[in-house]
């Protein structure tokens, strides 16, 4: 009876509607998150570039290498976070003990020393993006797995992925606002990012905070401690986390491909970096605009049928971007809501989509791994992300891109338009191809939580009877 009681309370807690407090932390996270991801994402190619002095093909190699190295540390993450329960629970001490190095490797990776020489400064990029990347790994991990432990409603995680998403879009705003005319306007760049990533460091830090206090892991499972080995076995089968993790890779490289140019594009295609704010508040404002409605589209076409029409409309605003005349401002501030758009929708619901892939591997092995499978998500976005930077930086190496402040051959300004515009649409387009085939629905999806609670139930009463007697 006691145990009945137990699984009744647990599903009630699982299923309640989340507070506005706990939405606002975990928006909050990601906004702190993307202190450091999209920092890197936006401007660190340009930083190394145009003041550092590396070449763009050098740094191609590095995002590639050391991108594809943070991605294998993601598995080893979501296994040390799936053996870990503390009394704060298992994801939140992750913030309480990982923001702080998290944001004080931002500012190194912002602040190549001087007088290095070319070996030097390259050297060191590595180490501290890398360890960047190390840092990253260790509270994003946790937080990407949380939404899961959090609630097990559809709408309520579609509320947090909308909650993440307008989250990282206030930074990206931010970034966009802040950073973007230090680079045209800064006599000192160096001194102008040390200064702004440190006080990005304490923003960032109080945020991971406000996360930290106003999450709860609700939602119950039967091991706390799940052996690596479990945790790798738990992934067997999980065909929804193939597929959501095959077009995320793609979606994430055209992603990362079209962030990594868009300064470059709107200085020389565009023909002025002034245009690299209003782009951005075009593409990043769409977040504002498309991110609330997503729950309400999704209860009424689904979660996959959403994935794929952001996806396709995302194709159509890079194909408008790659092909129409880069002079012509208002075309290409049309592609470009276009694109957000579409971008804003798919990136918004994956992360819910990603949450129902850990019911469907508890419901495939019997065991509940929300890090490990977390991690292995999160590990073909890394891959993509390596792989959108190497397209942007060999991109820009292949049409001729000199760096150094020296006016383009029309040329380079034309291979810039389509690295900026064909690449991503290229690379979407792949994603949502792979979805079409994407088996859970949202009513597949209710069939197997409905099957687990049953299960859980049944374990419950068993282990009641064997009490009795």
């Amino acid at each position: 009876m006691t145990s009945n009681a137990a699984v009744s309370d647990t599903t009630s807690a699982t299923s309640k509607k989340l507070s506005k407090k706990q939405l606002m932390g975990y928006a909050s996270g990601d906004a702190a998150n993307n202190l450091a991801f999209s920092m890197t994402s936006m401007f660190l190619l340009l930083y190394y570039t145009d003041v550092v002095g590396i070449s763009a093909a050098a740094v191609g190699t590095m995002f590639l290498v050391m991108r594809v190295f943070d991605a294998f540390t993601d598995v080893w993450a979501g296994s040390v976070v799936d053996r870990t329960m503390t009394r704060w629970g298992k994801f939140r001490p992750f913030f309480l003990w990982g923001a702080l190095p998290l944001l004080l490797m931002s500012v190194a990776t912002f602040t190549v020393p001087g007088g290095l020489g070319d070996t030097g400064s390259l050297v060191y990029a590595y180490v501290s993006y890398g360890l960047l990347g190390l840092a990253y790994t260790f509270v994003n991990i946790p937080y990407g797995s949380l939404a899961s432990a959090m609630t097990q409603e559809p709408k309520e995680r579609a509320k947090l992925a909308t909650a993440r998403t307008l989250g990282s879009g206030i930074t990206i705003l931010m970034l966009s606002i802040i950073v973007a005319p230090q680079i045209e306007n800064s006599d000192d760049l160096q001194s102008s990012l040390t200064t702004t990533t440190l006080a990005f460091a304490v923003i960032g830090f109080a945020l991971y905070m406000f996360l930290f206090r106003t999450s709860k892991e609700d939602v119950v499972r039967d091991v706390d401690h799940v052996p690596f080995r479990d945790s790798v076995r738990n992934l067997k089968g999980n065909r929804p986390l193939y597929m959501l993790c095959i077009s995320a890779l793609c979606f994430l490289t055209g992603m990362i491909a079209m962030q990594g140019v868009q300064a470059y594009f709107a200085r020389d295609v565009m023909g002025s970096a002034s245009y690299y704010i209003p782009l951005s508040l075009m593409s990043v404002g769409m977040m504002f605009v498309i991110a609330p409605l997503v729950p309400k589209i999704v209860s009424m076409i689904g979660k996959k049928a959403t994935y794929i029409t952001g996806g396709t409309l995302s194709v159509v605003g890079g194909l408008m971007i790659a092909f129409l005349p880069g002079t012509n401002v208002p075309a290409m501030f049309i592609g470009f809501a276009v694109y957000g758009a579409g971008l804003m929708t798919v990136n918004t619901i994956m992360w819910a989509m990603e949450a129902d892939t850990v019911e469907y591997g508890e419901w495939k092995n019997g065991v509940r791994t929300e890090g490990t499978t977390y991690a292995v998500f999160s590990f073909t976005r890394k891959v993509g992300q390596a792989v959108g930077g190497a397209v942007a930086a060999y991109g820009l190496a292949l049409v001729g891109y000199v760096s150094g402040g020296v006016e383009q051959t029309a040329e380079t300004v034309h291979g810039i338009q389509l690295v900026a515009g064909l690449a991503p649409a290229i690379f979407v387009g792949l994603g949502v191809l792979v979805m079409i085939k994407y088996p859970i629905t949202d009513k597949r999806f209710a069939e197997i939580t409905a099957d687990i609670a049953e299960r859980r139930e049944a374990k419950a009463a068993d282990a009641a009877e064997t009490t009795e007697s």
